[in-house]
């Protein structure tokens, strides 16, 4: 059974006790497809994979809800900026998306009428509302291959070009040759110089403003 006290209290512990609704919508969004799929949630095995659709708060509710993070490689982030994910049973193939529903933020000022503001409607009514009326579950068929982008543990080439290592079968074939993806289709970085001594590439980070979850 879900604790969803529990739940909110975890993905609030990851920003230092705060809590957003986006936090809250996730710990839902992952608590109606622990429902839909009748999993038992948070997963301690890789069973659910889920793709979700923007980064930020609304990951970490998911993530607590459903055991399904980036480091276990059970999410996969595809950012299109919008709070929608599409959880797969990969035991079954069934795929599911899960979205607010386009009247939740309207629906929030009814179930907390007595919010000072929006936000804090939404943060109190997205724990109370019911699922259908808060959140919209769509069957959906993958256009990406989950086999894919699983890959196989232990599988690693090299790049010809910048000899750095390639996991999970990211690599490129160019003309013959093995390249990372950096190399064949280009970098979203470009290199000023080849190596920083440590203190100075840590005085750069200093520079490097800060953005909230």
């Amino acid at each position: 059974m879900f604790d969803l006290k529990a739940l909110l209290a975890a993905t609030a512990g990851l920003h230092h006790d705060h809590l957003c609704p986006r936090q809250v919508l996730g710990v839902r969004m992952g608590m109606y497809v622990g429902e839909l799929f009748d999993l038992d949630l948070p997963q301690s095995d890789k069973r659910l994979f889920a793709f979700v659709e923007t980064d930020g708060c609304l990951i970490d509710g998911i993530a607590v809800a459903t055991g399904c993070t980036l480091g276990h490689r059970t999410m996969h982030l595809i950012d299109y900026g919008r709070s929608a994910a599409t959880f797969v049973d990969t035991l079954t193939g069934h795929a599911i998306r899960v979205a607010p529903t386009r009247e939740s933020r309207t629906r929030a000022l009814k179930y907390a009428p007595d919010a000072p503001d929006r936000w804090h409607a939404q943060l109190a009514a997205y724990q109370v509302m019911p699922a259908n009326e808060l959140l919209r579950a769509q069957p959906v068929t993958l256009n990406v291959s989950l086999k894919a982008i699983i890959s196989e543990h232990g599988k690693r080439v090299v790049c010809e070009e910048c000899g750095e290592d390639i996991i999970n079968e990211r690599h490129v074939r160019v003309e013959g040759q093995t390249l990372c993806r950096a190399c064949a289709l280009g970098a979203y970085y470009s290199v000023d110089q080849a190596e920083l001594p440590i203190a100075v590439a840590k005085s750069g980070m200093e520079s490097i403003p800060q953005t909230a979850g």
